[in-house]
């Protein structure tokens, strides 16, 4: 077994399922896995906590954490609206000892295993179909249609990265989509990398 931390990659279009895959993983004390917080610039919604949903930078701070070259990756999801992963997260779980588990958009993901092509296991979480995408969506009741529409709008072309993925995992089953999320997951963390099959 490599003794090397390892990265775990979770990217999907918003409403997929892949924060449940991501809960349902950390559950499995055999991974040895601990989450990475995401840093964001927007602020904080009902319920969430900063330093254990994300860390809630605000949008100036983010911008100068930026400039800092602070960020493993980080991307405008929307307008003034960005998401990262700070280096400092990574390392304070890697001096752990833990494999890294990530909950981000597709962008961050790609980016992550572009920078660690040998230590990091990509999967993309595929809905069933965006129709399905738009009912999950509305079903929250956690954001606005238009909201909604931006989000659906842009899920097609986060489809369209799926190829680039190590693993694509189809979320119409959930149950069916945690066993093969434990499985791939176990499988990478026992043997090796991905990169090595793919280019």
């Amino acid at each position: 077994m490599n003794t090397l931390p390892k990265l775990i990659v979770f990217s999907a279009p918003s409403g997929a399922g892949k924060t449940t895959l991501v809960r349902h993983l950390l559950e499995q004390k055999e991974l040895n896995l601990a989450f990475s917080i995401s840093a964001a610039s927007r602020d904080a919604r009902d319920g969430e906590i900063d330093g254990k949903d994300y860390y809630f930078l605000g949008v100036e701070e983010f911008k100068k954490r930026i400039r800092q070259d602070d960020f493993l990756e980080f991307e405008e999801v929307y307008r003034d609206q960005f998401y990262g992963t700070l280096k400092t997260e990574v390392e304070r779980l890697w001096e752990q000892g833990k494999n890294v588990i990530f909950d981000i958009d597709v962008v961050g993901g790609l980016r992550l295993k572009k920078k660690f092509p040998d230590r990091t296991l990509a999967v993309f979480v595929k809905p069933p179909s965006i129709n399905e995408l738009q009912i999950r969506l509305k079903n929250r009741k956690t954001e606005t249609p238009e909201k909604i529409a931006m989000r659906v709008a842009k899920a097609s072309t986060e489809m369209a990265t799926a190829p680039q993925f190590d693993v694509i995992i189809k979320n119409d089953d959930l149950d069916l989509a945690k066993q093969r999320a434990v499985a791939v997951v176990k499988d990478f963390i026992n043997q090796g990398y991905p990169g090595d099959e793919k280019e």
